[in-house]
């Protein structure tokens, strides 16, 4: 597949579909962008300013919009958070610096972190970097490829991290109760869980190891395994991105989150902060749904319903009922040129006949 997208062939076929003259430009002006960082930075610069600069855009402003929004209009905000006017963030100053305080001191302990973890793995196999870093830009099935197998390790990671080790349940499939012991969990107990409620701030604002275990750990460990097989860094940055928009949505508290995923995210998000160590540890509810610790509508219910809402059924019905009749008009044509060939081929046999009398 890899080798097929890269034919120039592909590219003919799908130029005057998929392509226009300003997209072509646009590429071409990010490939000499790309191509200008990649040749006047470092490797490991781009890596750990690419992914503050992506923490910063899609974390904390949308979270400091969101916070401005729950103060200056409470009144509309209670009406779409889970649970109404108890679910509005602090609107003192202080609760709010300190939130943002110990927010700024993890990202700066998970950039050292993850600086220390690549220079070490980079050093160990004694290899320029752990995340390929060239001007060549990665194929879409490739990106596609690496992105699905990152978010399928991070779910696994989250959820069993999330439910063993920061919520101290045993190891047994079946259990499902309040958290247990443990100092991790009351760490976290007493940072996430000090809010009955999720709002986006408390995304970055647990306890610094807490914090690496549920927000670093799943997401730069399946990445730094997958970077052995060649991923690039911009599926890397590509795949941060992704994350941390997600979860800036999933604690935003907000029960009218629009698309099929996100919005149920969020609700079980808000279930598991009103009953912390009961249920919903992953991030999509997936492996909750397979233990049976989901809280509410689990992810096949969410999905059932919105297929029904927006009618999914219905439509791939007469897309194959359109495809279908494409398929007999398509068929019929071909007899009726058929026919009509040799009705004009009988036409001039005849006609030469006439013409030899």
């Amino acid at each position: 597949m890899d080798l097929l997208l890269s034919l120039p062939i592909a590219s003919y076929f799908f130029t005057t579909s998929l392509t226009s003259w300003s997209t072509s430009l646009n590429l071409l002006f990010f490939y000499m962008t790309w191509s200008t960082l990649v040749l006047s930075h470092s490797a490991l610069k781009i890596e750990l300013m690419g992914t503050a600069a992506l923490r910063i855009v899609l974390w904390l402003v949308p979270s400091l919009v969101f916070l401005l929004f729950d103060t200056l209009l409470p009144s509309l905000a209670e009406s779409i958070k889970y649970r109404g006017a108890s679910a509005l963030p602090p609107r003192d100053a202080s609760s709010v610096a300190r939130l943002l305080g110990l927010a700024a001191v993890n990202l700066a302990l998970e950039a050292a972190v993850e600086a220390g973890a690549s220079l070490g793995v980079a050093a160990l196999l004694q290899i320029p970097a752990v995340f390929r870093t060239s001007s060549t830009l990665p194929l879409p099935w490739q990106i596609a490829k690496h992105v699905a197998l990152l978010f399928a390790a991070r779910e696994v990671l989250t959820y069993y991290i999330h439910r063993h080790v920061l919520h101290g349940q045993p190891l047994s499939l079946t259990k499902v109760g309040g958290g247990g012991g443990g100092r991790i969990a009351t760490m976290h107990d007493r940072c996430a869980h000090a809010h009955a409620t999720p709002f986006s701030l408390l995304l970055m604002a647990d306890h610094p190891l807490p914090f690496l275990l549920h927000r670093f750990v799943p997401l730069y460990v399946p990445a730094l395994v997958v970077s052995l097989g060649g991923l690039h860094i911009l599926t890397y940055l590509l795949f941060v991105g992704l994350c941390t928009a997600e979860e800036t949505l999933a604690m935003s508290g907000y029960t009218a989150v629009p698309g099929i995923i996100i919005g149920g995210i969020a609700r079980r998000n808000a279930l598991h902060y009103a009953r912390p160590g009961a249920g919903n540890f992953g991030c999509w509810g997936v492996l909750d749904w397979v233990h049976g610790t989901s809280l509410g509508k689990d992810v096949m219910a969410d999905l059932h319903d919105e297929a029904e809402k927006h009618n999914l059924k219905g439509r791939s019905a007469r897309a194959a009922s359109d495809a279908g009749n494409m398929v007999t008009d398509g068929i019929d044509g071909l007899r009726r040129s058929a026919r009509s060939s040799k009705g004009r081929r009988r036409s001039a046999k005849g006609n030469n006949s006439e013409s030899d009398w």
